[in-house]
């Protein structure tokens, strides 16, 4: 971002502070602020979550879809994208164990703050949900599940592995809770998304050499 002339500011040590100091920053100087989650943001994020849902003959659709949330704009997306295309199958929603606001939330069905300590996958290093995203999570997840850096790690090893895409942590996180839950939907058909490969290279090297982050 640097070498295209952008002003890059680091600030905090999770999203949530990072945040809310751009925030500031946005209304101290007068500037526009694009908040993660936005509408536009999720009609664009939607074209892939279509083109996912149509992609499969009659008959063949998985039963459930992992969708990892950080903001929950892909979850949203996810959701109407589910709703346009008139499918049914479940969505679960993906949460890091080390950022569970959005989890506590869907257990509590009110907006809660839980403290944010994942290393790896930070796109999902959620403090405070959005409360426009919570409302459609409430009402469309059936489900929200959490998994460890340690699972995200082991799902980043195997989708190199396996399948040669590079992943960032979040962008493993679907893949990870599948292989979780993998008892529970044994012979059944699963949908992942792999969102990301936004990872630094010495991160993903100690996490291949099997390293969680």
């Amino acid at each position: 971002m640097r070498a295209l002339g952008v002003t890059l500011i680091e600030h905090g040590e999770e999203f949530q502070a990072a945040r809310e100091h751009a925030t500031s920053l946005a209304a101290e100087r007068g500037l526009h602020m694009v908040p993660s989650f936005h509408r536009d943001l999720i009609k664009g994020v939607m074209t892939y979550w279509v083109e996912f849902f149509e992609s499969f003959a009659p008959g063949e659709m998985p039963e459930v879809v992992f969708v990892p949330i950080g903001q929950g704009s892909g979850f949203c997306a996810a959701a109407v994208a589910r709703v346009y295309t008139g499918v049914t199958c479940k969505l679960v929603g993906v949460v890091s164990a080390h950022a569970t606001a959005y989890l506590d939330s869907f257990k509590s069905g009110q907006l809660m703050e839980s403290p944010v300590t994942t290393v790896l996958a930070d796109g999902m290093a959620c403090r405070v949900p959005d409360p426009e995203s919570l409302e459609i999570v409430l009402r469309e997840a059936d489900d929200v599940v959490a998994v460890t850096d340690a699972e995200v790690a082991q799902a980043m090893r195997v989708l190199f592995a396996d399948t040669h895409n590079v992943a960032e942590g979040a962008g493993a996180a679907s893949l990870a809770a599948a292989m979780q839950q993998g008892e529970r939907w044994q012979g059944r058909r699963v949908g992942t998304t792999l969102c990301g490969g936004n990872v630094d290279s010495d991160v993903f090297a100690r996490v291949l050499a099997g390293g969680c982050h």
